[in-house]
């Protein structure tokens, strides 16, 4: 058998165990995305797996985030640049201070 083309891979086939909020985190193994609508429980829906998105991070994360530099999300979809027990979420886009309240980021698998 040979490769079958499916589909572009923005976004793929996830079907929620319980209702997921539009802009939640959705992380299964390495694979991560972000619902873009709100999900039902038990219904197919999907997450994207590309894009650019505001991400949250700790209000008392001091470190200023620079674009290029990878980041990683904990399992609360807050952004870290400590990969320790988070996942590899992309890689900012745009600069974020001490005080902004997200980080700019671009998708990466």
């Amino acid at each position: 058998m040979q490769a079958q083309y499916i589909h572009d891979g923005k976004q793929v086939d996830f079907t929620p165990d319980v209702d997921v909020p539009v802009g939640s985190l959705v992380i299964q193994g390495d694979l991560v995305g972000i619902t873009k609508r709100d999900l039902k429980a038990d219904t197919l829906g999907s997450i994207a797996v590309e894009g650019v998105f505001d991400m949250p991070k700790d209000p008392a994360d001091a470190e200023t985030y620079t674009a290029g530099q990878k980041v990683y999300a904990t399992n609360d979809g807050i952004v870290t640049e400590v990969p320790d027990g988070s996942v590899f979420l992309g890689k900012v886009v745009d600069d974020a201070e001490p005080t902004d309240n997200v980080v700019r980021v671009r998708l990466s698998q």
